[in-house]
């Protein structure tokens, strides 16, 4: 069964990890996907995945490949904001302010501008689902990474407060919340930090972005028809204690 048959979806961040697994997933289950980054170095086989630049800090820009992909299909059915980053692990009076206003800018504003972008035309069509990856930092607290646990619990609570003020309007609005998940940005980053996520997560695993790409196929596809407002949380059980 198609899941997402006729469905049109932007993926921003989809040239690698969660966002690309999403792509190749949802185009698998019949949507027509767009994808958005900054580049893209290993194209996609799939012909219903189509890519886009994308500076998600830029609201000019998302104007821009909105208008585009509205041209081009006459309307966007799902939204899965995917874009973001931690780019730096210091506390509070630590981080430099070029860091914080980094990161706040792709992981909240970033956020804010793809909903800001797309919504009207949600509202016109009077449907529509959304989905922001947040994480589980933006569930449970964590020492360093200041600005990436702020502006992911500020997704989880944007992504409610959408939920509330669109719902009249057919507008599904969830946040979807990884644990530790085996993508280039974890690679990237010091592997004692990595492990000790691990070593706290019950399952005692990286999670995989398929996993993830399942969970927003869920929240994109008509199965989470009475869901809104909502966090799905897919983490190896990191936040159950």
């Amino acid at each position: 069964m198609k899941r997402l048959a006729g469905k049109v979806a932007l993926i921003s961040g989809g040239a690698r990890g969660i966002g690309r697994a999403a792509a190749e997933l949802f185009a698998e289950h019949g949507a027509n996907v767009y994808v958005t980054d900054l580049s893209l170095e290993d194209p996609f086989e799939d012909q219903n995945i189509k890519y886009l630049d994308l500076d998600v800090t830029d609201l000019s820009e998302w104007g821009e490949v909105i208008e585009k992909i509205v041209q081009d299909t006459g309307r966007i059915d799902v939204l899965f904001n995917n874009a973001g980053t931690v780019h730096a692990y210091e506390p509070i009076h630590e981080i430099s302010l070029e860091s914080w206003n980094r990161v706040i800018d792709i992981n909240q504003t970033g956020t804010f501008y793809g909903m800001r972008t797309v919504i009207p035309h949600m509202i016109s069509e009077r449907n529509g689902s959304i989905i922001n990856t947040s994480s589980i930092w933006g569930i449970a607290g964590s020492a360093g990474v200041s600005a990436y646990t702020a502006s992911k619990a500020a997704v989880r609570h944007m992504s409610k407060n959408a939920a509330l003020s669109y719902a009249e309007y057919g507008i599904r609005v969830n946040s979807l919340h990884p644990g530790i998940v085996d993508t280039p940005m974890i690679a990237a980053q010091d592997a004692d930090i990595t492990a000790g996520v691990v070593e706290n997560t019950p399952m005692k695993r990286l999670g995989r972005p398929k996993e993830l790409a399942y969970g927003a196929l869920f929240l994109a596809s008509d199965e989470s028809s009475f869901m809104t407002g909502s966090e799905l949380v897919i983490d190896g059980g990191y936040t159950a204690p």
